[in-house]
């Protein structure tokens, strides 16, 4: 492991300043810089036509960009590259793979790979036997004293491979047979006596589903995830590719669970009969009703909790143990599964969440356009069960799919990733991967091999010209975010049997999706009181009934594997199973603060459930005094000395770690307005160290005790974020604040402008009187992508000042900044400014190098009928899953629209 010390400057930041980046001279902390903190990115190999000279040179450009590592994920080709084409897991791609490995660990990245190509889990190694399955039942009606004669066969896609298992017979005078070892291989006959029956074959079935978005040698069928006999088949040749690895891997990777309608398994109906404790099959009527009755409901959530726990104990936690024989780490994506969300995470070394789509944000100037976006998925509540899982399970990673779909193809700006990326680390997030860079050689025309659905950071991209900024930024917020541990307080219990316990249209197979969260998380009492503490300033994290099950009492806190708590909250829910209600009562009768918001009603499942309802109810009687239920579990948590950071009345969010005893805050002012005041943080403290980690910047905060808390003075603009570290630091700078003293200034003059790389062609330079989009001055310019140089002679404007500020206005989009030969520093993210020191008494020269989106040259490729959309399989499609036009596009605004302003600073005492 690399170890850096991260240096901050001497010369004082000003707290508007956005971008230099100054890191050098002095030690205040010492952090470290590993593989881990930098950013991390899925690395699609197109058909598997990579070969070494170009895997060396495209994992050199990631490395000097910043990237800590790759995820190597397989998928579909390239038109009229197929003789390049490597099949996976072959000796060629074994050998592939092992260079990858080598040459990055000489530049000291790490490499992780999905056990597959494509997505979900599967290949030509599934046999059909070990396919994703599904319940099959095909229905029969038969009359009092008629014979049933016939062959029994499913109506099924995969007729093949689906295999009777049971026939049952439900008479309507509530009578059951099993029908089963009457059975003549498929064939039955027998006569209905005394009542009418309705009779159900049960068959084992097949999905049929395909890996999506294969690559050679890995298409075939998806994978049996509740079965540990699957598993173990599905491994053997990765058993065998990995006996000839000479370097190691860091982890193996499982995506979002994209296994759909697969709501079985072939030994499912013994394996419920051992989990839920009674037999399924003469409540299969129940199982099957479309009828939305309590008794129905509770078959099919014991269903479902079933498939949950198959799930785990068959999968995820085998799958685990088999990387750590190998000496690997595991990352997981278990949204979308039909289990426990907070269990499936946990299972795993490095639990991971995403993001699909743009959020919205308040910040001025920051651009989301409707034509370019796809509605955003990124519900704070929903990552944290990522978070939560990491955290209560004591793993210190948690990973992010970061930027799918964020805008559409080509129209992305640095600036738009980085409040998404904020809300991700606000939420626990601290291991960030991009979605994605693809695999592209040499050879490759520009703009090189893409995948479908993606932002693509890519050396072909213009946007890579500044995207180290970002990467950096990335790594400053990581090595904070990755250090001490999480310091959340309360835990809040998430009661999964309310879901599992839902009509939910009658389906046994409901998957817990980011893209469904109105269909079981937006609006329940669970998710009302995340969002009620979240917005009154408390740090929380969500507990499972199997984590209630491992807690435990220490000098009154809550004890976990993952860290110790204050306090357990019970949202109001209707079912809590009764094992999970003795724990929380024997928490609190050990002196651990337990607050119920209110009371379950029952408990979940269905075998002898009215009893099992009526212990619950006397246990909660019993014990009502100890329970002793509340309304306002602010108000509450605050009676027992649980306080909230108050700072965020201001609009700050803020996520906090503990590191021995300090803390640390992350400040990020998503809001319209700059928040210019003494901030309180919870406890007292000597002294409080600002970090910028967009500039490197440091000093010593303003800071005074006021009763129980720390008072410090922040100046943050919209879109801008600060650490504050606490603790008797031995430092004398100060922070520089500053304040504009006199009104802007406008830069007016003749701007000359030269183009300096890029494509299809360079425009001629020019001069300019007024800033507005470089798509206005010719055709050139119109179609050109890439970098243009601006310079500007001025005089320095009258007045007194202690620094000057520089406004960019409108940047698109993003840029390099000299003043006087001097490098100042890149501005990638809104706002624009930099603070550029002094100026010359008389003459000054302003040199700014701006990026823009390559949306234009491909537009123009478009227009002018150059195909460079050569993909196989879903080839390329928009945002919104329609065929990519980039004809219908209008020119992308492009350079320095201005208007650009130097404002007098002074510093304030």
């Amino acid at each position: 492991m690399e170890k850096k010390l991260i240096i901050f400057a001497l010369i004082l930041s000003s707290s508007i300043q956005l971008v230099a980046q100054n890191k050098s001279v002095d030690t205040i902390f010492s952090l470290e810089t590993n593989r881990e903190t930098k950013t991390w990115t899925r690395w699609w190999w197109m058909g598997n036509a990579v070969d070494k000279p170009n895997i060396k040179n495209n994992l050199i450009k990631l490395h000097e960009a910043g990237i800590g590592g790759v995820e190597i994920t397989p998928i579909y080709g390239v038109k009229g590259e197929e003789e390049n084409f490597i099949d996976f897991l072959s000796p060629e791609w074994i050998d592939m793979l092992n260079y990858t490995i080598k040459t990055a660990d000489s530049l000291n990245m790490g490499v992780d790979m999905v056990l597959g190509t494509g997505w979900p889990y599967g290949g030509p190694q599934v046999e059909i036997e070990y396919a994703a399955t599904k319940l099959v039942t095909e229905k029969y009606e038969v009359k009092s004293g008629e014979k049933f004669n016939s062959l029994i066969k499913a109506n099924s896609k995969e007729k093949q491979a689906t295999i009777l298992l049971y026939v049952l017979a439900f008479g309507k005078d509530g009578s059951y047979k099993n029908l089963t070892d009457e059975l003549e291989g498929n064939s039955l006959s027998w006569k209905a006596k005394k009542t009418n029956y309705t009779i159900y074959a049960v068959f084992s079935g097949k999905t049929g589903q395909q890996v999506k978005r294969s690559a050679p040698g890995g298409a075939g069928y998806t994978l049996d995830h509740y079965s540990e006999e699957a598993l173990n088949d599905y491994l053997k040749p990765f058993n065998k590719a990995f006996e000839s690895l000479d370097g190691k891997l860091n982890s193996i990777f499982n995506d979002s669970y994209e296994v759909y309608g697969t709501d079985f398994t072939p030994d499912f109906f013994d394996e419920f009969e051992k989990r839920r404790g009674y037999d399924l099959k003469p409540n299969l009527e129940l199982l099957l009703s479309k009828k939305n009755s309590e008794e129905a409901n509770r078959v099919k959530s014991d269903y479902r909790e079933t498939l949950s726990d198959l799930l785990l104990y068959r999968f995820e936690e085998p799958w685990t143990a088999w990387a750590h024989e190998k000496g690997l780490k595991t990352r997981l994506q278990a949204h979308g599964s039909p289990g426990n969300l907070i269990d499936l995470y946990a299972a795993a070394d490095i639990p991971e969440c995403e993001t699909f789509g743009s959020m919205p944000f308040d910040i001025p100037g920051f651009r989301r356009l409707k034509e370019n976006i796809r509605e955003g998925d990124a519900d704070p509540v929903m990552l944290k069960f990522s978070s939560s899982a990491a955290h209560i399970s004591g793993k210190p990673l948690t990973s992010s799919e970061t930027f799918t779909w964020l805008r559409d193809h080509f129209k992305t700006a640095l600036s738009q990733t980085k409040p998404e990326v904020e809300e991700l680390m606000l939420n626990g997030i601290n291991h960030i991967y991009v979605h994605g860079n693809t695999y592209s050689p040499k050879r490759a025309k520009w703009p090189g091999w893409k995948f479908y659905a993606a932002v693509n950071f890519s050396p072909n991209n213009t946007i890579w010209e500044d995207a180290s900024g970002l990467f950096e930024y990335i790594n400053n917020c990581q090595s904070f975010l990755q250090a001490g541990e999480p310091d959340n307080e309360i835990l809040l219990y998430w009661p999964v049997h309310d879901i599992w316990g839902n009509y939910l249209n009658g389906e046994l197979f409901f998957q817990m999706k980011i893209h469904s969260l109105d269909e079981w998380l937006h609006g329940t009492p669970f998710y009302n009181l995340t969002k009620d503490l979240m917005r009154k300033g408390y740090q929380l994290d969500f507990i499972s009934d199997a984590f209630v099950d491992q807690a435990e009492v220490q000098e009154g806190k809550i004890v976990l594997p993952g860290g110790t708590y204050k306090s357990l909250v019970i949202p109001d829910s209707d079912k809590m199973p009764l094992k999970t209600l003795k724990k929380l009562i024997d928490l609190k009768e050990k002196g651990a603060s337990i607050i119920f918001e209110g009371l379950p009603e029952s408990v979940p499942g269905f075998t002898n459930y009215e009893q099992r309802t009526q212990s619950l109810k006397n246990l909660l009687t019993d014990k009502l005094p100890l329970l002793n239920p509340v309304s306002n579990i602010p108000n509450e948590l605050e009676t027992r000395g649980i306080l909230p950071e108050t700072m965020i009345k201001t609009g700050l969010k803020f996520i906090r770690r503990d590191e021995n005893g300090e803390k640390i805050y992350f400040l990020v002012n998503h809001t319209s307005n700059s928040i210019n005041e003494f901030i309180p943080v919870n406890g007292q403290f000597s002294s409080v160290i600002l970090f910028d980690p967009l500039t490197g910047k440091y000093g010593k905060a303003q800071s005074n005790i006021l009763e129980n808390k720390t008072m410090v003075k922040v100046n943050i603009l919209p879109g801008q974020s600060f650490f504050l570290k606490t603790g008797n630091i031995q430092h004398n700078e100060e922070w520089g604040y500053y304040q504009s003293s006199e009104k802007s200034h406008l830069l007016e003059g003749k701007w000359y402008l030269t183009f300096d790389k890029g494509g299809p062609e360079l425009p001629k330079k020019t001069t300019i009187n007024h800033l507005e989009t470089w798509t206005n001055l010719s055709e050139k310019a119109e179609a050109f992508s890439g970098t243009a140089t601006y310079t500007i002679n001025f005089k320095r404007p009258e007045g007194k000042a202690d620094n000057w500020l520089l406004d960019l206005g409108d940047v698109r989009e993003s840029a390099r900044i000299w003043v006087n030969d001097e490098y100042i520093g890149e501005a990638w993210s809104v706002p624009f400014r930099l603070n550029i020191g002094n100026l010359k008494d008389k003459q000054n020269t302003l040199k700014i190098k701006v990026t823009n989106l390559p949306a234009n040259r491909i537009r123009d490729m478009e227009i002018r009928g150059e195909e460079w959309k050569i993909f196989y399989e879903i080839n390329m499609v928009n945002k919104d899953y329609e065929k990519f036009d980039a004809t219908k596009w209008d020119p992308t605004p492009s350079g320095l629209l201005g208007p650009i302003t130097l404002t007098p600073l002074t510093k304030q005492n």
